[in-house]
């Protein structure tokens, strides 16, 4: 059922991967709410990007790549379209507001990954994640994009032998940043490689960086991008059917 696209945040909040759809301002395609942006309008008239869709006042949705609102923004689609949404003319869009909502996707996704690490629930080290991972207890497993392919190759034959035993997926996601962004994010050194040893957390990250991935490329996402990597498609035979 399609709902209004501005409204009060105390009624935009929602469980994670449930709850309510909302509705695109630029595409009018309608989608759940957890898979779309929320700008906020504030008292000033300024929009800002509001990830965490808890900012008070008014909202509105986008469900766009970054490329496209760009495009929308330079012609002045975005503001129109923000100007109906919010029912006021007093409308201001900065000129990187692109550049905005990915910088706040990025810190959402590396928040995120510094919480999960505080509450114990993930691993870094090759060593004790290769183990985990033959165990069948990592639910999702992370290369940092500038980890070597043999690393990364080694760890995933683990993930899909464990996968085997007691869940979690066969492949692992390459990040969108380097070992230095995880490190910092982490609060740890020369983190290359994280394993998520909790279903929840699992999903929890997941989430935040699939939104990140999508906004940078539609197109791709993490899924399609990590399809690309030579050593994905290993199939039962690859490894003897082991």
């Amino acid at each position: 059922m399609r709902t209004p696209h501005n409204e009060a945040v105390g009624s935009d909040i929602a469980d994670e991967g449930a709850g309510p759809e909302r509705t695109c301002i630029l595409t009018r395609v309608t989608r759940p709410k957890d898979a779309l942006i929320r700008l906020a309008l504030g008292p000033d008239g300024q929009v800002a990007p509001d990830v965490r869709a808890k900012a008070p006042g008014r909202g509105a949705w986008i469900g766009v790549g970054r490329a496209e609102l760009d495009a929308a923004n330079a012609k002045g689609k975005l503001k129109g379209a923000l100007q109906r949404a919010f029912k006021t003319q007093d409308v201001t869009v900065p000129a990187d507001i692109g550049e905005k909502v990915e910088a706040a996707l990025k810190a959402q996704a590396l928040d995120r990954l510094g919480l999960e690490a505080r509450g114990g629930t993930l691993l870094n080290g090759a060593e004790k994640i290769e183990v985990a991972c033959r165990q069948g207890k990592v639910h999702l497993l992370i290369h940092a994009a500038d980890a070597g392919e043999d690393g990364n190759r080694k760890l995933d034959q683990a993930l899909r032998v464990g996968a085997r035993v007691g869940g979690g997926e066969p492949q692992g996601l390459v990040f969108p940043e380097g070992r230095t962004i995880l490190s910092m994010a982490l609060g740890r050194k020369n983190v290359v490689h994280i394993a998520l040893i909790d279903g929840g957390a699992a999903k929890r990250v997941r989430h935040a960086i699939d939104r990140w991935q999508a906004f940078i490329d539609p197109a791709a996402g993490l899924d399609g991008r990590n399809a690309e990597r030579p050593d994905a498609a290993v199939t039962q035979e690859d490894e003897g059917n082991a």
